[in-house]
């Protein structure tokens, strides 16, 4: 949504008909929750300004969120989402699931492990589920 100033019901369109059961570089890729993502998706863009103050709230003195990579970005907001107790899903959990989402992107790297220890940083703050 940040990238191409979308919707977020546009977005979730877009996944539906264009991403969702499709080949990646002729890779099948895992199936989704459709449901689950347009529930997520709706939750990050609800509660966008509550999200991004608790994930600048644990970064490094001078540094700004819009500073972060988009895909950064977009990871964290929705782990909050799902770490401010919306779908009943354990820290641990949701932070694995989380750090194996940025892999895909990054692979085992710098930004996989800054987004691990933000996320185990967030998890431990009172409003966390």
């Amino acid at each position: 949504m940040e990238m191409t100033g979308a919707g977020v019901e546009a977005v979730i369109r877009e996944f539906d008909q264009h991403r969702f059961g499709r080949d990646l570089e002729e890779r099948p890729l895992a199936d989704a929750d459709e449901l689950f993502f347009g529930e997520l998706l709706r939750g990050v863009v609800a509660e966008r300004s509550e999200i991004d103050a608790q994930i600048t709230g644990r970064l490094a003195e001078g540094w700004r969120l819009d500073r972060l990579d988009a895909t950064v970005r977009a990871v964290l907001r929705c782990a909050v989402h799902e770490l401010r107790g919306h779908y009943r899903t354990p820290a641990q959990i949701a932070i694995d699931e989380y750090v194996e989402v940025a892999k895909s992107f990054f692979g085992v790297g710098a930004e996989t492990a800054f987004i691990n220890g933000l996320l185990d940083r967030l998890a431990r703050d009172d409003w966390a589920a």
